[in-house]
């Protein structure tokens, strides 16, 4: 059984590809938390398609595919932005047309006779592709990711749970709402190397949502979200060796698979 555990991670590519994974989940845990209290995982998912042109006019350039990423999710931003304020559509209609629109820009320069082999895994990552220098740029994100949490504790909660009372207590929620976007759009750039810009949501929302349905208080839902979110990602990898099947779609389904064993444990009754 030990051995069932360890060989995979003996080697070079594996053992990047854990390195990958854990740090990415140690900030993508926590956040889903937040983002799951402030009921915004409609826009979790929708900044992780809207960055799909800048992810694929990257590797057509040959350029980074971080530089890519930070491009199509500020472009996702604006273009969420400014569908938002049309009154006529309203929010979510708007939010949904502007990324039906960059999602389909993304596909349509994914079929240019130019795009350079395995684009699929701009979609559903390559875990086991990644390079020394792809783990250091994801580590770097995702502590940006967790210090900023750990500074906004305190401003963030008040606004989830208190909001009426919030700006009293020297917490704008809207302002914090805006930081916490912008906290998800820089955590799923630091996942999207090893998940693809279609599985990083899972990572972010799963193991967040069973750490709620356990946990009796917010800083254990925070870190019962990073443990769970970490343990996908072992278990993850394990299945991608043992079972042949691509390492990123098996995290996802792990921490899918988690989320599903939560549902049937003791529930916790109240968050504070």
């Amino acid at each position: 059984m030990i051995d069932w555990l360890l060989d995979p991670f003996s080697g070079s590519l594996m053992q990047r590809a854990l390195a990958e994974v854990l740090v990415v989940a140690l900030a993508c845990g926590p956040l889903g938390v937040w983002v799951l209290l402030y009921r915004q995982s409609y826009a979790a998912e929708s900044i992780s398609h809207a960055m799909l042109p800048g992810l694929v006019v990257a590797s057509l350039a040959g350029a980074s595919l971080l530089v890519g990423a930070i491009g199509g999710v500020l472009v996702a931003a604006l273009a969420i932005a400014l569908a938002s304020r049309d009154e006529r559509l309203g929010g979510d209609v708007g939010v949904a047309v502007a990324i039906s629109a960059l999602f389909g820009l993304g596909a349509v320069l994914a079929l240019s006779p130019d795009v350079p082999a395995r684009l699929g895994e701009l979609l559903f990552g390559d875990l086991l592709g990644v390079t020394g220098r792809d783990v250091v740029e994801a580590a770097v994100l995702a502590a940006v990711v967790v210090v900023a949490l750990a500074l906004a504790h305190r401003r963030l909660a008040l606004s989830a749970f208190d909001r009426a009372a919030a700006p009293s207590l020297g917490a704008r929620p809207g302002r914090w709402e805006l930081v916490l976007l912008a906290l998800l759009a820089l955590c799923t750039v630091a996942a999207v190397r090893g998940m693809g810009n279609l599985l990083a949501v899972a990572l972010i929302l799963a193991p967040a949502a069973g750490a709620l349905n356990l946990a009796p208080r917010l800083p254990i839902a925070l870190a019962l979200a990073a443990a769970l979110a970490a343990l996908a990602g072992v278990l993850g990898l394990l299945a991608s060796y043992h079972w042949h099947v691509a390492a990123g779609a098996s995290v996802a389904l792990a921490a899918i698979a988690l989320f599903a064993v939560t549902l049937v444990l003791p529930r916790r009754r109240t968050l504070a």
